[in-house]
């Protein structure tokens, strides 16, 4: 079979704007299936809809598999939607090309320094933004092949040229993420070059923002069936849900797509969708992980189907996370939780629940222990997240299966060294080692440990 290319896609199933005439407008760290069914999706329409020269140049930051799918086939790939009623199919033109950090770090420099590079975005998951355990900069692994060693160098080149700043924005699950990352670069900068990072703090913005679409690990299944309705193999090909949001926070240091016409939402304050979101969706996503791999599923749709857990991530969502809220005007978090309740049941997806399993420690202070905390204060019990987070400690123990954890040697040494009936403690605790997101009481620590 012939593979997906600029030469061998008809003229017909090209994007309909000239991509060689297009120059690179957008430098993105983290060129995962998320991305690429996401944000290159919302600019390869808006650069249809309207103009631009907004093509991407990837970056990965490690892995060499992203850049063997993509670039031989001029940056296209393939972006299939899967519903329960069928497949529909969309060539993605948006992606320049792909960029191995370690092997090309110049190139790197120089895109961050091009005068028609204004934005710069990212998803590199949570541990990508390298925090320790109270959510400061851990120098010692920024220093080694991060995100912030790159956006120096290209930042320093960027201020002797005498170019504009740039909108440094990021798209990973964490709240207050703009923020976040304008605090964690500037310490950065700040340890070596004071002067980057007033520059930086005086040129560059830093927009919060909110992405939800659930893209499933692409499984060689699905690129078959891809390759069957395609009629070509396409190697970076993704899968996705009908659903996508992205809402941004506006706040840009100068152009950027016209992505509030393929409808992304430009909004003043993101807040109340991003902890929609967080507490919603994710909380529930990862619920449905511990709890259900505990109960032998493997998707998210099984475990839906499971009636007990299905109870369990209702209350979650609607009892427990949605009055944390203070939802913005015109948002209905109960019809958002229909949605989800529907988009978690879609059966075609095959949404592994170990996908979401990993990197519980970086995920559940954003999506379980701030709503904990949160309830707390209002006097509100949680059940449902108890049940939970006591299906995480159980996962986090390593006896039943192994932990994808930046943390895990941690965590599994705790269990070892404070047993079941001292493990809440431990972990939630004054001092606890999931640090000072949520205050439990007594009664919370023994509630969770009878749990266990």
């Amino acid at each position: 079979m012939r593979r997906l290319s600029a030469a061998t896609l008809g003229p017909a199933a090209l994007p309909s704007y000239d991509r060689n005439a297009k120059a690179i407008g957008i430098l993105h760290f983290g060129l995962g299936a998320f991305t690429r069914a996401h944000q290159a999706w919302y600019t390869d329409r808006a650069m249809e809809t309207a103009g631009g020269d907004w093509m991407i140049a990837g970056v990965s930051l490690r892995s060499t598999s992203v850049g063997a799918q993509l670039n031989p086939q001029n940056g296209l790939y393939t972006l299939a939607e899967q519903a329960s009623e069928g497949m529909s199919l969309r060539i993605i033109g948006s992606i320049a090309q792909v960029i191995l950090a370690p092997e090309e770090p110049d190139r790197i420099a120089a895109l961050l320094a091009a005068p028609t590079t204004h934005v710069v975005t990212f998803t590199i998951t949570e541990k990508g933004y390298c925090r320790d355990s109270q959510g400061g900069l851990d120098r010692a692994i920024a220093d080694d092949s991060s995100i912030y060693r790159y956006l120096g160098q290209g930042l320093a080149l960027r201020r002797e040229a005498g170019a504009t700043g740039l909108t440094l924005l990021s798209c990973d699950n964490l709240a207050d993420n703009g923020r976040q990352l304008e605090r964690l670069l500037l310490a950065y900068l700040n340890a070596r070059d004071p002067a980057l990072a007033a520059w930086t703090q005086a040129h560059c913005t830093f927009p919060n923002s909110m992405v939800d679409r659930i893209v499933p690990a692409t499984t060689q299944e699905g690129r078959q069936s891809v390759e069957n309705e395609l009629g070509l193999r396409d190697e970076g090909a993704v899968l996705t849900e009908p659903f996508s949001q992205w809402v941004i926070e506006d706040r840009f240091a100068g152009p950027r797509p016209a992505w509030e016409q393929v409808g992304v939402q430009i909004v003043a304050d993101v807040t109340p969708f991003e902890t929609a979101k967080l507490r919603m969706l994710n909380g529930a996503h990862s619920a449905l992980a511990y709890c259900g791999l505990q109960a032998g599923h493997t998707f998210v749709h099984e475990a839906m189907g499971d009636p007990a857990l299905r109870v369990l991530v209702e209350q979650l969502m609607r009892q427990e996370a949605a009055p944390t809220i203070e939802a913005a005007a015109g948002q209905d978090l109960d019809a958002y939780a229909d949605a989800l309740v529907q988009r978690f049941d879609n059966p075609t997806l095959n949404h592994r629940l170990m996908q979401i399993a990993m990197d519980g420690s970086q995920k559940i202070p954003q999506r379980w222990l701030a709503t904990l905390e949160a309830a707390g204060q209002q006097g509100r019990p949680c059940p449902a997240l108890l049940t939970a987070l006591a299906a995480w400690l159980r996962h986090v123990q390593g006896e039943a299966r192994l932990v994808e954890d930046p943390r895990a040697p941690e965590l599994a040494d705790a269990w070892r060294t404070h047993g079941r009936e001292g493990i809440a403690r431990a972990m939630f605790g004054e001092n606890g080692l999931m640090g000072s997101v949520w205050q439990p009481s007594d009664a919370a620590l023994e509630s969770l440990t009878a749990r266990l």
